[in-house]
């Protein structure tokens, strides 16, 4: 077994702090626009998708460690919050695409923004270790 030393133990405190940080300013900024923690992870997971701007249901539940049904009711909730629309897939009609309405890029621009903003705080803080 691999000895730690007291700066490794501090190192992985000060990472595990600024990660509950990032964590806690992300849903407090979620909440401020009228959206859940989880709705917004919604919008992160659809616009974050490699090269396209659509997620399917199983890509949602994927990134968000959530099973399938559960994603499809949050996805309902979002729908109903007006930050998400769903269609056929045109060439799969098996396969639902989630996309964002333009409400939901507008409040997950404002919350990207913000976030990553703190986020390079939390990295800056961060280089010492």
């Amino acid at each position: 077994m691999t000895q730690i030393s007291k700066s490794d133990y501090e190192s992985l405190l000060a990472f595990r702090t600024a990660l509950r940080r990032f964590l806690h300013f992300t849903e407090q900024g979620a909440r401020a626009v009228g959206l859940t923690p989880q709705q917004h992870q919604v919008l992160l997971a659809v616009m974050g998708q490699p090269g396209r701007d659509w997620a399917s249901v199983g890509e949602i539940a994927e990134a968000l460690q959530i099973r399938h049904h559960a994603a499809v009711g949050l996805i309902d909730r979002c729908q109903q919050a007006g930050v998400v629309m769903r269609e056929h897939d045109p060439t799969d009609r098996r396969t639902v695409r989630v996309s964002l309405t333009d409400q939901g890029k507008d409040v997950l621009q404002r919350l990207s923004s913000a976030n990553l903003a703190e986020l390079k705080t939390l990295t800056d803080l961060l280089k010492g270790f």
